[in-house]
């Protein structure tokens, strides 16, 4: 079956939710329509054991639970398996809710439990009350066919994925934090596992997680692509997801493909990762784009603060509005030991995670530890409108701890940006795809490691910079004129002066000549305290500083202003930074970049990295769209004036034509 007819099926289902309207709220009908989708996928799969399954369930009725559930299994040949004569189709039309629940807890444990989540008794109930239930029961019995032979399991999930989108749209969900689209999870899986044949050995065993998992399309789309490269390779599958609904249908998927349901977790992998010892071979998420991470700010906090290193969160933290770079961290917390083989980690981002953070910023540290650690092997740009719920741009990350030979201490940069095919008809704001032949070509390019127009390949340092502070003197000048007098009632430190006292400080100051205007710091203050002195005032250093702030304004014909040792006062108006690359010696780029043009700057030494005390804040981004850039020149001026010519001589004869 194509994508086509998946999408076909996907449509009649959801226009079974039309027999729902007037009764429940459209944000309720996936609560409805996904479970029963659900059942009928899983009373499909057992049908062809059915019988064998109910003849061992009256055999074996009398032996103790767990040795019954294993005969069960046994003849169910799948890890799931149901002990009622019940179906969809054969449920009573007289007491159908006691039928289907019966029905339901009929299921082994991991089946029965997939339905809790869904609270499905409760929406049986409500069915019935609205008269709705039975309806429901033989449109999905009797008029869907959901079994192996017609739908595979790779089209099992394009169906859930669609219906949760219908549903995510008509109720102003966000469809997208469920699950992304196949075309763009076999993207980031085919440049995962490019070149990892050696390892996809004959018996070998091979672990993949998503700490993101949705409905579990990344794991499914993993598992199928190692299968169909390599033989006798044993995947284990892992997963954490917090959607309940989601987790429901990932768990449910798992158990079809007999993999091991505990793998999968419910809950939120931030603040309570249920997978906290383990360790991944492969690893692929699509964390929810600019989404805060508050739920989880006290847990992820003591854990950077105490653990630091040890822990998940160890580089840094990034501005709570977006987690994405939290999930990226708590993969490479999983990364097994380069001894052990180590690593790979495929996770679509969107722009921010590439430049967001100045330097010393919590995003700034953690592109720094990633790449000093030579953790990043490539970054794949993707279309626009690739995503159901937002045409941003996204890329695609490719990390490892174990990089090949001619990998170590690059990374790579590909722009697939034009590399789509336009949708006949958009789904939400998804208005392009992947083709084959799209994925082929940015998997060649990333297989390749060359220069190219879409390729460009640079060392780590050349995204790191060191953010240094850049002074220049303070200069002033100083007079007593009337409306500088006046600012000292907006002094703060003067307003605690007695009436009497300011008064008198006026009154003193006001002596020194109002024409005349210093510019020497030094000059004005010998001059003020000589008034000060006669008119018996003394004043604390803050009073007096305040009033020469209140006196002074920047001149740059104004003598430098120095501080007691003679050394040249720094003016924080006129501060500047520089962002020196690391590639660069400090005072060579100050010598030739800034020198010039600021003759009377200096570095500030005192700004220094925490990490290794040099002078300037180290800082990483990776500005992506700038190494692909490509500089079009204006049209020439007459071609402009020619068709602003053309417009305006149109412009003129329809005036005429209206006006004759």
């Amino acid at each position: 079956m194509n994508t086509e007819n998946y999408s076909q099926t996907a449509s009649f289902i959801w226009s079974v939710a039309d027999l729902l309207r007037g009764h429940f709220k459209q944000s309720q009908y996936g609560r409805v329509i996904l479970p029963f989708t659900l059942l009928r996928r899983l009373e499909c799969v057992l049908a062809p054991n059915k019988q064998k399954v109910l003849e061992a369930a009256k055999q074996h009725q009398n032996k103790p639970d767990a040795v019954r559930e294993q005969l069960l299994l046994r003849e169910s040949q799948n890890d799931f398996y149901n002990a009622s004569s019940l179906t969809l189709a054969t449920l009573s039309d007289t007491q159908t809710a006691e039928d289907l629940i019966s029905y339901v807890q009929s299921f082994s444990s991991s089946a029965r439990e997939i339905f809790e989540h869904f609270n499905f008794e409760e929406f049986v109930l409500k069915l019935a009350e609205a008269d709705l239930l039975y309806q429901i029961t033989q449109q999905f019995g009797s008029k869907i066919d959901l079994s192996t032979d017609n739908i595979s399991n790779y089209g099992m999930g394009l169906i859930f994925e669609e219906l949760i989108r219908k549903f995510a749209e008509s109720s102003n969900e966000t469809a997208g934090e469920h699950f992304t689209p196949r075309d763009c999870v076999h993207a980031a899986t085919s440049l995962l596992m490019t070149g990892q044949e050696e390892v996809l050995s004959p018996n070998s065993i091979i672990t993949i997680y998503d700490p993101t998992a949705g409905t579990g399309g990344f794991l499914s789309e993993s598992e199928e692509y190692i299968q169909s490269i390599s033989e006798k390779v044993t995947v284990k599958l892992f997963g954490q997801e917090l959607n309940s609904e989601s987790y429901a249908i990932c768990k449910a998927d798992m158990m079809i493909k007999s993999q091991e349901v505990d793998n999968i977790k419910l809950g939120n992998t931030l603040s309570n990762d249920q997978l906290a010892h383990e360790k991944f071979k492969y690893m692929l998420a699509n964390p929810p784009f600019g989404v805060d991470w508050k739920a989880s700010q006290r847990v992820v906090n003591d854990e950077h603060k105490v653990k630091g290193f040890d822990g998940r969160f160890g580089p840094g933290l990034p501005r709570v509005s977006d987690g994405s770079l939290l999930f990226l961290l708590h993969l490479v917390s999983k990364m097994r030991d380069t001894r052990n083989g180590g690593s790979r980690i495929g996770i679509i981002l969107n722009g921010s995670p590439l430049f967001t953070g100045s330097a010393g910023s919590g995003e700034s540290e953690i592109r720094r530890y990633l790449l000093q650690n030579d953790l990043v092997e490539a970054i794949v740009a993707l279309p626009s409108d690739m995503f159901f719920n937002t045409g941003i741009s996204t890329y695609i990350w490719i990390l490892s701890n174990a990089k090949k030979p001619e990998r170590k201490g690059k990374l790579q940069l590909i722009d697939g940006s034009d590399a789509f095919a336009k949708m006949r008809k958009s789904l939400g704001s998804k208005r392009k795809y992947l083709t084959e032949e799209n994925i082929n070509e940015l998997v060649r390019l990333y297989g390749a490691v060359e220069e190219t127009k879409n390729s460009k390949v640079f060392p780590n340092e050349a995204f790191g910079y060191r953010r240094v502070t850049i002074e220049r003197p303070l200069r002033l000048n100083f007079q007593a004129s009337e409306e500088r007098v006046a600012r000292l009632d907006d002094e703060k430190a003067l307003q605690k002066l007695k009436a009497e006292d300011f008064s008198q400080l006026k009154q003193a100051i006001q002596q020194i000549d109002a024409d005349t205007l210093f510019i020497n710091r030094d000059d004005f203050t010998r001059t003020l305290n000589a008034q000060l002195k006669v008119s018996d005032l003394n004043l604390t250093a803050a009073q007096l500083k305040a009033v020469l702030n209140a006196l002074s304004e920047r001149d740059s014909d104004a003598d430098v202003c120095a501080d007691k040792k003679g050394n040249p006062e720094a003016d924080s108006g006129l501060r500047d930074y520089e962002n020196v690359p690391l590639t660069d010696d400090i005072y060579e780029y100050f010598e030739r970049d800034v020198k010039p043009h600021v003759p009377d700057a200096w570095i500030d030494e005192s700004k220094r990295d925490e990490q290794d005390g040099e002078i300037g804040i180290v800082g990483f981004e990776i500005p992506f769209n700038r190494h692909f850039y490509v500089f079009e020149p204006p049209r020439p001026l007459e071609e402009i004036d020619a068709d602003l010519k053309q417009c305006t001589d149109k412009i003129k004869q329809m005036i005429e034509e209206l006006s004759a």
